[in-house]
């Protein structure tokens, strides 16, 4: 499948983009492990085209897009946008899950991409790669208890390997409200992209 959407270097981004995605700049999570941010990006125009571009059947890019888009303000409030490349693996991903489960699946408003301006932004988590969501419905089951969380995390560890899901009680400054599912720190470079620049 072709990208949708072009692709920009985030180091070629205006000074106050880079300032905030802070492209390939490393970051560490609330283990201590160091990561890279990404570097490449898809454009994203427009709002309208970011809700009829589809990332798979039934997974459309604004759903994964709209914490930075409402919350952040500023110049990532504004058009155009930038999201990691890897949000596409996250769409397939979404839409092998959902096949599994038989229903449609619902990600929250702020369960996508959150770039490293966020607001709740502490440490690195797949989050800021487009490469995590947090999934608060599955079909007509809202996922606030443990037994309907677990049941569905165990599905979602089975749709591919190296899936991550936050267990029930996962911690104190998170509730238990959804199913937190990750491909962990994937890193996408589309094939002409040079990486040596």
């Amino acid at each position: 499948m072709n990208d949708p959407f072009q692709v920009v270097d985030g180091l070629a981004l205006s000074a106050e983009h880079r300032r905030l995605l802070r492209p390939g700049e490393a970051m560490t999570d609330a283990a201590g492990r160091t990561h890279l941010l990404p570097r490449f990006f898809y454009e994203i125009p427009t709002w309208a085209e970011a809700k009829e571009r589809r990332l798979a059947e039934h997974f459309t890019l604004a759903e994964l897009l709209a914490v930075d888009c409402r919350e952040t303000g500023g110049l990532l409030h504004t058009l155009p946008h930038y999201v990691p490349c890897a949000v596409a693996v996250l769409g397939r991903f979404l839409q092998a899950f959902r096949e599994r489960v038989g229903a449609p699946v619902f990600i929250a408003v702020n369960g996508g991409y959150r770039s490293p301006a966020h607001a709740h932004t502490r440490h690195a988590t797949p989050h800021l790669w487009a490469a995590a969501a947090n999934v608060y419905r599955v079909g007509d089951t809202f996922l606030d208890d443990e037994k309907d969380i677990g049941k569905y995390g165990r599905l979602a560890e089975s749709v591919a390997p190296g899936v991550f899901v936050k267990p029930f009680g996962h911690g104190p400054d998170e509730s238990d409200d959804h199913l937190h599912v990750d491909l962990g720190y994937v890193t996408c470079v589309p094939r002409a992209c040079d990486e040596a620049r």
